[in-house]
């Protein structure tokens, strides 16, 4: 096949349930910016078709502390509810193959460095061209125009620009990361944002649209008042760790066993239910803690008064005391904690997944909770190229001759 094969849309196949069970998704990209953004379609019933190398497939397969039986444990959450077809992009029969895919689909997702996709003959005004309807989301470092978009930018680097790894972790050390990739995890989010925007809008015009998602950007949404603050005041906010300068008594203190307690009591009507926890009504009436403004302004002393009560109490006693009391509080939950928790139970807040190697694997569910149309983990990240023959026979007319044909060549 050349790039001049004519490209012919394939039919819709049989809808599925979940909110977005009629939309085809073609996800192109690596990594998690992308691929996480197809995740949240696939969880809500979207087919996603996700191309791969066919060789080596996307990393995300091989990432992982360890790799137990051989597999990532990465993989079966950010490739679940997706066909994977391995097409080499780089070859002109795969691109014309990729055309065929994107001219029967409703969005393509692709987080590549801006210029990949026109290099390789998909472009949106080539792609549009030949599927008006398209809804394209683009995800990348630093969006695709500006002076940065060509540089790469990964999700560490988009935290940085976007502020937040300034004021990220304690004061005294350098600026610290959240524990997970949060940058490309808001990124896809925003991507999903915009395409069910771009969805609204087609309803009424009948046309598709480009999401251009940069992870900067991304993180720059969630930054609250830190530019504004700065540009009325002055004022440049700054790592605090654990706490929120001015926010108190909102922190982690010590119990007996060894463990933390998270406690948020710095509204008025719950800081006086802590104080009545405590057995400290004194605390109440001081006119150094009596106010939300005087709490700020004394909040090393005050975190300090309450951490020498909490250490006198075991952790569950002193949750029991503060819940009973009507005052927020929590243990950090790490995994296990999660896996007994009774609310993450009575939620299905966690599933269990049937997957060929790992046999049943736990993930978390698809959120948020929809009431009719809820969405659904069907099943784990797939084997690479599994669905290939599937999709490419279905969509794109290819039979078994030409697909050994195609494999033969390295194709797919």
């Amino acid at each position: 096949m050349t790039d001049a094969s004519p490209v012919t849309p394939a039919p819709k196949p049989t809808p599925a349930q979940g909110p977005l069970a009629d939309l085809v998704v073609v996800e192109m990209g690596t990594l998690i910016a992308g691929p996480f953004c197809g995740q949240i379609l696939g969880d809500f019933g979207a087919e996603v078709i996700k191309v791969e190398d066919p060789r080596t497939g996307d990393p995300m397969r091989q990432w992982g502390r360890s790799l137990p039986k051989g597999q990532s444990p990465w993989w079966p959450v950010i490739g679940r509810n997706k066909k994977s077809v391995g097409l080499d992009l780089r070859q002109p029969e795969g691109q014309a193959l990729a055309r065929q895919l994107i001219a029967g689909a409703d969005i393509l997702v692709e987080n590549f460095r801006p210029g990949a996709l026109e290099k390789w003959g998909l472009s949106y005004e080539a792609l549009s061209a030949i599927n008006p309807r398209l809804i394209m989301a683009r995800v990348s470092g630093f969006g695709q125009t500006g002076p940065y978009a060509q540089r790469v930018g990964y999700g560490l680097i988009g935290e940085a620009m976007g502020g937040l790894r300034h004021v990220t972790g304690e004061p005294d050390r350098p600026p610290a990361r959240a524990g997970i990739s949060i940058g490309d995890s808001l990124a896809a989010m925003h991507a999903v944002m915009g395409i069910l925007m771009a969805l609204h809008h087609r309803e009424r015009t009948g046309l598709g649209q480009v999401i251009d998602a940069a992870l900067y950007e991304s993180v720059l949404a969630v930054m609250e008042n830190l530019v504004t603050e700065f540009d009325l005041t002055g004022y440049v906010r700054e790592r605090s760790g654990s706490i929120l300068p001015g926010i108190a008594p909102s922190n982690a203190y010590p119990c007996a066993n060894g463990e933390m307690i998270l406690i948020g009591g710095n509204g008025d009507n719950v800081y006086a239910r802590l104080t009545e926890a405590m057995g400290r009504p004194d605390l109440k009436s001081d006119p150094k803690f009596a106010t939300h403004a005087a709490r700020g302004a004394n909040q090393h002393e005050l975190d300090a008064i309450i951490a020498d009560w909490t250490s006198s109490f075991e952790l569950p006693d002193l949750l029991a005391l503060l819940q009973a009391q009507g005052v927020p509080a929590s243990r950090v939950f790490r995994a296990p904690d999660m896996l007994e928790d009774p609310q993450f139970a009575a939620r299905e807040a966690i599933v269990s997944v049937d997957h060929p190697v790992f046999g049943p694997v736990r993930m978390q569910n698809a959120f948020p909770k929809l009431s009719a149309t809820p969405g659904k983990v069907r099943w784990p990240g797939p084997a690479l190229g599994e669905h290939t023959a599937e999709v490419l026979s279905a969509r794109c007319g290819v039979d078994a001759a030409r697909l050994a044909a195609l494999r033969e060549r390295g194709v797919v």
